[in-house]
């Protein structure tokens, strides 16, 4: 059976939670059933797969965030929080 697809936010809604600097807090659950970015309660929360080990977690909310921004994720660096749920990430501002 077909898994169903992930529904994103926006691009743009997604940009609006960066500041000016391009710099996006993120909430990651490594370990998810299913992958996916969500705004919940005005935060920013990626559920990805992926087990937290060797950065492969931090790899796929890097290639989940480049999907629905629709940028490659080699635009898209890690500023903070490597090891941590809570991430900051400098992205993009414009495609």
């Amino acid at each position: 059976m077909a898994r169903p697809k992930a529904d994103f936010p926006s691009a743009e809604a997604l940009r609006s939670f960066a500041d000016a600097d391009g710099r996006l807090a993120v909430r990651v659950t490594p370990g998810a059933r299913s992958e996916g970015v969500e705004i919940v309660s005005g935060r920013v929360h990626v559920k990805v797969r992926a087990k937290p080990e060797d950065g492969k977690a931090t790899a796929a909310v890097v290639d989940l965030l480049g999907q629905v921004l629709a940028v490659p994720s080699s635009q898209i660096v890690l500023l903070r929080g490597a090891t941590s749920r809570e991430k900051l990430f400098k992205i993009p501002l414009v495609a």
